[in-house]
């Protein structure tokens, strides 16, 4: 079943305001009635998919005690632009950081939000102030957590602007983040895993792989609730879902003319396709990708369909051409692959990025210390 994000209400974006709103910011409002404390510490578990986890009860036994209800990320559903959305409170079309791949700015090679390559000034590409230093500012002890290898990145200084602490291991990220949270209040610390992720990318969500992994995640996200302060709040969340896309259901654009006439560059991710292409040619490419593709499969919109239909909330002029000419979300048992740009997706089991339940619904779940 395809969904759309609930921008504004109930999405991704709207959980650190919420936050702030509950450690007394004033100015901000706490939209999802989070409990008022005077310290929180908010855990992001990539690939943490409501609908898996509401099916692996048995592998996650602390997350599945915690009060939970499901949130939305943003389209599409993909780390790069759920990161973004969380980090600035923003929708897509806002923020601009609209997928792993999109088209540079202006030109016509293939921008990778991840690796942030070819290199592009963070604060160029994504000039909103993050809600880590809102919450800095406003006289909060912030803290965001990732491993070593991101405190540079592009992506971090995008999305995630503010004091950055170093922590590559379970155990490092259980010690920082009560470090963190503990040295005054009010707090805010911010942890991010991504182990889940790569192990349903390399082995599916369905394997007995990311069982495991699952129940090492369950294992951290309890002790990390264990060692944490008094009067501190616990939330835990994902930044998109994920499904497993059997081979013989993969198609790749490489191998079908017709899916490459009238296109210049296909970027985005398997189950979310930005298609640009040549001019005046939207709408024939558009009708051709939906034809090959079937409803059953995709549901393929031009650029201003797919802003009219609300899949990137409120879309501003400097990043519309960041979209797709014409978009493809694969909400069926498919995924859309082209060998020649990105041969990794071909070796990747798990994969996500569309509007379906599995993908966009990701938990949000709530204990106090």
């Amino acid at each position: 079943m395809t969904l759309l994000p609930r921008y504004g209400e109930r999405a991704l974006s709207d959980l650190l305001p919420s936050v702030l709103g509950a450690l007394g910011v004033a100015g901000e409002q706490n939209g999802m009635q989070l409990p008022a404390a005077s310290r929180y510490c908010v855990v992001l578990i990539d690939a943490l998919g409501w609908n898996l986890l509401k099916r692996h009860p048995a592998q996650a036994p602390f997350l599945s005690s915690l009060t939970g209800s499901p949130i939305t990320c943003g389209l599409p559903s993909t780390t790069a632009t759920s990161l973004t959305s969380l980090g600035t409170g923003l929708p897509p079309g806002r923020h601009g950081v609209l997928g792993y791949t999109t088209r540079v700015p202006g030109g016509s090679e293939i921008f990778n939000a991840l690796k942030w390559e070819p290199a592009i000034d963070p604060a160029t590409y994504q000039p909103y102030p993050g809600l880590f230093e809102r919450a800095h500012r406003a006289g909060i002890a912030t803290s965001v957590l990732g491993e070593r290898r991101f405190r540079e990145s592009g992506l971090t200084n995008a999305a995630l602007r503010g004091p950055f602490r170093a922590a590559d291991t379970y155990g490092e990220r259980v010690a920082a983040a009560v470090d963190a949270v503990a040295q005054s209040e009010p707090a805010l610390v911010y942890v991010y895993d991504s182990a889940l992720d790569k192990t349903g990318h390399q082995s599916g969500c369905e394997s007995a792989a990311w069982r495991h992994q699952l129940v090492m995640v369950d294992r951290f996200c309890e002790e990390l609730h264990d060692s944490l302060p008094p009067d501190t709040v616990l939330l835990v969340t994902g930044d998109h879902g994920m499904v497993d896309v059997p081979r013989g259901q993969r198609i790749d654009v490489d191998d079908h003319a017709e899916l490459r006439d009238g296109v210049e560059l296909v970027a985005g991710e398997a189950r979310f396709r930005h298609v640009y292409v040549s001019d005046g040619a939207a709408d024939d490419v558009a009708a051709s990708w939906q034809g090959f593709l079937g409803d059953g499969r995709a549901q393929v919109l031009t650029r201003e369909a797919a802003i009219a239909a609300g899949w990137f909330g409120a879309v501003e002029n400097r990043v519309r051409d960041r979209i797709g000419d014409v978009v493809a979300n694969v909400h069926g048992p498919c995924a859309v692959l082209r060998r020649s740009a990105f041969p990794v997706e071909t070796k990747l089991v798990g994969l996500h990025g569309a509007l379906t339940e599995d993908e966009l619904l990701v938990p949000l779940l709530v204990g106090r210390a």
